[in-house]
């Protein structure tokens, strides 16, 4: 009892200072100044790129030109990204990506502003805006290498999923919906010239955010090591990258995969769809419009809800099964007799497509070694494009053969099967157990420097 009575009272405790909150997990880039000015050019570039496309179509229009002439422009534009594919990685694999960026943001606020001002004297011609086309898309052969090569050295491992997240969600809504929306407004209130300056005006803007970002160096596998540092020939540095495609299981599988859904899946949704929507729904260009905004809308949400989520344990199982499914919803377009049940399917479908693509693209960010990263994204864009124009090609004769609803059946049976046997035969399951990608617990950072 005396003990008790004489033993003194513990002092209080003195009081803890809030936890800071914690972010989303999406928003998490975003402590990080240098993602966040990355971030802003990333918006800014795709919203003028939404303008641009639009504003382009216009200007062949007020000149005359009808579907052959667009055609050739838009061709024009998609060879000019085929030919420099390749060579975009290497290039990104050996100059710091930053410089990358920014010359492509030149070249196309250039030709952005040349075609602005050839509308705007009355000057234009089919062949500029071929010629321009041309241009932009060879400069965009080799943005996508340059970025994903370089969101490693910007944010950490953990972050990865989030800042393809927020990529796939701004592509859809600012690059094909506000930026296109913006454009026809535009177009109509004043003129394509105004909209095409628009566009270079926002890309000036990109430029402006994107010069804030700091220049990282060029990540190799060994900077000790001489010859690592020296690059080779560039014959050399691209068969050294197809050679790890090749040698390496999961990435082989996977764009193999990927190469049969898109030849299979582009067609239908792209040329078939509006026929769709006309012929046998007698629906019209608003109908295709929601088809194709729910497609963008539900790619967003994907994207986003993705990039909330850890990275699965079973990664490349969930991944590529995701991609299959996301076809499904072509069989139930083919036999549909409402509009909303097509925008239904459409919406799912994006949902599907964009949500492994977060995964995709963090994988090769975080798999791949890092003086590889340029040449194996540029392996994936050209995979990617390669056979777009083909499946364009093929949707048409293929429907009038065996009908529409058979060929949205095909486009929506052969990727799940693909998928399955691509996880099978390249023993997929075992592979992503033996290489874990779950991010520790996230411990809050402080504040970044970068």
């Amino acid at each position: 009892m005396t003990d008790q009575l004489t033993t003194p009272a513990p002092a209080p405790e003195s009081p803890q200072p809030p936890s800071p909150r914690r972010l989303p997990r999406a928003l998490t880039p975003f402590r990080h100044s240098a993602y966040r000015r990355l971030g802003i050019a990333l918006v800014l570039g795709a919203f003028a790129g939404g303008v641009w496309v639009v504003a382009l179509v216009w200007e062949v229009i007020r000149i005359g030109g009808g579907a052959g002439q667009l055609s050739v422009v838009s061709t024009a534009g998609a060879v000019g990204v085929l030919l420099p594919a390749l060579l975009g990685g290497v290039v990104a694999d050996r100059v710091p990506q930053k410089l990358i960026l920014l010359v492509v943001a030149a070249v196309e606020t250039t030709g952005m502003a040349i075609v602005a001002l050839l509308s705007w004297t009355d000057r234009t011609e089919v062949w500029h805006l071929a010629v321009v086309s041309f241009a932009t898309g060879a400069a965009m052969a080799f943005y996508y290498p340059a970025y994903s090569a370089w969101l490693p050295a910007l944010v950490p491992e953990e972050d990865l999923m989030a800042v393809n997240g927020f990529e796939g969600m701004v592509r859809p809504t600012v690059g094909q919906a506000l930026g296109p929306a913006l454009a026809g407004i535009v177009v109509g209130a004043v003129s394509t010239s105004a909209a095409l300056g628009l566009a270079a005006a926002f890309h000036v803007l990109g430029i402006i955010a994107l010069t804030a970002v700091p220049l990282t160096a060029v990540r190799r596998a060994s900077v000790d090591d001489e010859e690592e540092a020296a690059p080779a020939s560039v014959l050399a540095d691209m068969r050294e990258g197809f050679a790890y495609m090749v040698r390496t299981p999961w990435l082989l599988a996977t764009l193999l995969f990927a190469s049969v859904m898109l030849l299979v899946m582009m067609g239908p949704l792209e040329v078939l769809i509006p026929f769709l929507v006309k012929d046998k729904l007698d629906g019209g260009p608003g109908d295709h419009a929601a088809v194709l905004a729910a497609f963008g809308i539900g790619g967003a949400v994907g994207s986003m809800v993705m990039a909330s989520l850890q990275m699965p344990r079973r990664y490349l199982t969930w991944m590529n099964l995701m991609w299959g499914l996301a076809c499904l919803p072509f069989f139930v377009m083919g036999i549909a007799g409402h509009i909303w049940v097509i925008v239904a399917m459409a919406f799912l479908s994006g949902v599907l497509f964009s949500a492994p693509m977060v995964i995709w693209g963090t994988l090769l960010q975080r798999r791949v070694p890092p003086h590889l990263l340029g040449r194996v994204a540029s392996l994936d864009f050209f995979v990617s494009i390669s056979l777009m124009p083909v499946s364009l090609a093929l949707a048409g004769p293929v429907a009038s053969w065996i009908g529409v609803e058979a060929t949205f059946t095909i486009a929506a049976v052969v990727p799940v099967v693909a998928a399955v046997l691509a996880v099978w035969l390249a023993k997929l399951p075992a592979d992503e157990l033996a290489n874990p990608l779950r991010d520790a617990p996230q411990a809050e950072p402080e504040a970044s420097v970068r």
